[in-house]
């Protein structure tokens, strides 16, 4: 493989990092501005649950929403006007007070506790927030909060969220794994989420031109005078064989084939994809699998989400307590589609 320039270094850095808006972010953008816009009238905040399994774009979603406030407001450096915050695994609430105050750039996660430090560390908080201007607090791997937490415990974490948003009036977003939406049960948090929205893999069998459409938007990204063709049949069909609707393992593939194509100076084409995707599954498999972009359309074979990730509490054992997602059979085009 040929060195990388920094022009073609900084071109996969777009590709990479780019965001298309298909409807499912454009619905959660506006819900966030809502949130945003409402703060200015409403007294009782409204809060918003944002769900999605492992590698739906939750992260890169708000990441972006982040950019996208900054670059179109005049905020000077010290108002913060959208937090996104995240949940450090296996930490209670008071470590995630801390980052969010370390987030706001006021000082360290080191901080020892003291009596009466998690009241002063609240009302620390709710302070900062508000003379950081902050309009809209998105907590992210909100899952990590309440997994392996009592009833008792979920709620005193409730309530102390409940006494942020009222206290600093600022609206709160909870994002996490599907098992997030435990905190929806909460009294405190049952009419507070008004908003819940869940972001969903792609399906060819749902909705094939939501897919193509997408694939259309990336492409776009790519630094060719002509988007490649990722919304043909067997190119798109081929592409969803290898990452099941899953819009990171998409966007790895598309990246490294991406790479490709730029390190040898080349427009994008079948080949690129039959190296990258050796190079990203055939190469770490066990099981014998057969690269999609080498077979006929009709032999493709494609699997999709049939059951989310899910948390089950009452699992004798913890370690089995979280359960990954559930695919389906893998079935040619024709027979998903038949169904």
């Amino acid at each position: 493989m040929n060195e990388l320039t920094e022009l073609q270094l900084e071109q996969l850095r777009v590709f990479s990092d780019c965001i298309v808006m298909h409807p499912q972010v454009k619905t959660i953008y506006n819900d966030f501005d809502d949130l945003r816009l409402n703060r200015m009238f409403q007294t009782d905040q409204q809060c918003m649950l944002l769900t999605g399994d492992t590698g739906v774009g939750k992260s890169h979603l708000i990441n972006h929403y982040k950019k996208r406030v900054l670059a179109t407001q005049n905020n000077s450096r010290e108002t913060i006007p959208v937090l996104v915050s995240r949940i450090s695994s296996g930490k209670g609430l008071d470590a995630t007070l801390i980052q969010m105050l370390a987030d706001l750039d006021l000082f360290g996660s080191s901080q020892r506790k003291k009596r009466g430090y998690k009241t002063d560390l609240t009302k620390k908080l709710v302070e900062s927030l508000i003379r950081a201007k902050v309009e809209l607090l998105i907590i992210n791997e909100f899952q990590e909060l309440i997994e392996f937490k009592t009833l008792q415990e979920r709620q005193l974490i409730a309530n102390g969220l409940k006494y942020i948003s009222e206290e600093a009036k600022i609206p709160i977003v909870l994002v996490g794994m599907p098992w997030a939406e435990k905190i929806a049960e909460e009294p405190q948090w049952s009419s507070r989420l008004v908003r819940k929205r869940k972001l969903e893999y792609f399906s060819l069998q749902k909705d094939s031109k939501y897919y193509r459409q997408y694939l259309k938007g990336l492409a776009k990204y790519m630094p060719f005078i002509e988007p490649p063709k990722l919304e043909e049949q067997h190119t798109a069909v081929a592409l969803y064989s290898a990452c099941k609707g899953e819009n990171r393992s998409l966007k790895h593939l598309l990246t490294e084939s991406l790479k490709l194509a730029l390190s040898h100076n080349e427009v994008l084409d079948k080949k690129h994809f039959i190296t990258a995707y050796d190079k990203l599954y055939l190469a770490n498999s066990e099981t014998h699998l057969k690269n999609p972009f080498k077979q006929k359309l009709e032999d493709i074979l494609i699997s999709e989400v049939e059951k989310s990730s899910k948390y089950d509490p009452n699992a004798i054992d913890p370690e089995y307590r979280l359960v990954g997602r559930i695919f389906s059979k893998s079935k040619t085009l024709a027979a998903l589609l038949s169904k």
